[in-house]
């Protein structure tokens, strides 16, 4: 992923560093699992762990230049690693394990630790939008259907609506992680042919994975449902763009993204204030949606294993963490600088001359005794009068001799507190979503 879109607190974690890293510890806890079962050494052991050298970038440098000799990565890591420990004690490195018992255990321990980030950005987005929410409980706004006026809503219930979904979001992203923090040890085929199932058992106990069974790879089917945890958080991400972009178009202009002292909208168009953050946002999560894919397609290898996987996952994982912590980050900061402007949703409810109150009037014109169809063809015709004249439809219906409520029952028909009176349900469930102090997370197969 490009530095534009990568947080420091994600981006560390797929780094060549840190993946060699985490190799290394992998094959250390196996060297001292087989010790502590008696196979090798413990003054083996001991002087493993003692001389297993500090991942830096010479490190990586060495391995990468000893990739070009092997070619292959796994091989001159080992070929380093052992060379750099000495000694009888590095040739224990590796011992009994394959390939993928390393590099796919890493890439849990990578992707479960992603997860923990992705997990306590959905928490601080989930409330900003509850703090928000609540602010604007009774912010009185039109409701719109298909980009037309339906009826009345508050911006407070959008934005609790919206808190509800990242609520899902983090859910899956919990199961999704419970997927992910699994290890295996188990060799080619994930036989144990040459390896003591208690191997796998130790080391991963140490790190907070579980052990699983496989063949030769972790089936890939986890690491799809951690993408499609991804794609869906990018695609809350994106709805609640699409709706900050809509509603600050100027014809609207109810809400606007926060506007830096300093900040240019336009180089050509200074009066330009645009909504740059949630159009960034729309984009990123097409990308973001995109690796979902291919992750799917890596499901199905070849036997007991293959590499087409490899070279795509080696793209798809890390920028699917990095792009779906920048799209939690940068949405909730979004969300916490939103300017609301109250007075333009009222003067915009009221633009379309009360005809968001057509089926409360639809109603009562049936309490009243009228069919279904004829209270509806009175409505419509009324309504689309004042549509066309710019009459306040109260009075155009007021004036029609076919319409038998008085004004008792059309007041309370275009009663604003009505429409809204049960608003309080969505907050209800709002209340229902816990707290990120109020989160357990647990590993699982």
């Amino acid at each position: 992923m490009i530095p534009r879109y990568s947080l420091p607190a994600m981006a560390e974690l797929f780094t060549d560093a840190s993946k060699l890293a985490n190799w290394l510890e992998i094959e250390v806890l196996a060297v001292e699992a087989w010790a502590r079962l008696g196979v090798i050494p413990v003054e083996d052991a001991l002087a493993v762990r003692e001389r297993a050298p500090v991942v830096d970038d010479e490190l990586v440098a060495a391995v990468a230049e000893r990739e070009t000799v092997t070619d292959h990565d796994v091989a001159a890591f080992v070929d380093v690693i052992q060379d750099r420990i000495g000694g009888g004690a590095g040739k224990w490195v590796h011992y009994g394990l394959t390939s993928s018992d390393v590099v796919d255990t890493a890439w849990c321990v990578i992707l479960t630790k992603a997860a923990d980030l992705l997990i306590g950005a959905s928490g601080d987005l989930i409330e900003t939008l509850r703090e928000r929410a609540v602010e604007h409980r009774d912010t009185a706004m039109v409701g719109r259907t298909h980009g037309i006026h339906a009826e009345p809503t508050t911006f407070g219930r959008k934005l609790a609506l919206w808190a509800l979904q990242a609520d899902r979001d983090r859910r899956r992203l919990i199961a999704a992680r419970r997927g992910i923090a699994v290890g295996k040890l188990s060799g080619a085929v994930g036989t144990y042919s040459n390896v003591d199932p208690a191997v796998e058992e130790e080391v991963c106990r140490a790190l907070g994975l579980t052990p699983v069974p496989a063949t030769q790879v972790i089936a890939r089917d986890r690491h799809a449902e951690f993408l499609w945890a991804c794609a869906s958080l990018g695609a809350t991400v994106e709805m609640m763009a699409t709706e900050v972009r809509h509603l600050q178009r100027t014809e609207v202009r109810e809400v606007e993204e926060a506007f830096r002292v300093g900040q240019k909208g336009s180089s050509a168009m200074p009066h330009k204030r645009n909504p740059i953050k949630s159009e960034q946002l729309s984009g990123l999560a097409r990308v973001l949606r995109g690796y979902l894919g291919a992750g799917l397609e890596d499901v199905a290898l070849w036997h007991e294993r293959d590499i087409s996987h490899s070279s795509v996952e080696r793209v798809i994982l890390p920028d699917a963490g990095l792009l779906a912590y920048y799209l939690l980050v940068r949405m909730t900061a979004l969300i916490r600088g939103l300017v609301i402007f109250p007075d333009r949703m009222l003067t915009n409810l009221d633009r379309s001359y009360g005809l968001v109150f057509s089926q409360p009037v639809l109603l009562a014109l049936v309490g009243s005794g009228l069919t279904r169809d004829a209270a509806y063809r009175i409505v419509q015709r009324d309504a689309m009068t004042a549509w066309g004249e710019g009459r306040p439809f109260l009075d155009v219906l007021e004036a029609d001799p076919e319409v038998p409520l008085g004004k008792v029952a059309l007041d309370e028909a275009f009663d604003l507190r009505r429409s809204l009176r049960h608003g309080s349900r969505v907050f209800e469930a709002l209340a229902g979503v816990p707290r990120p102090d109020e989160i357990e997370i647990e590993t699982g197969a």
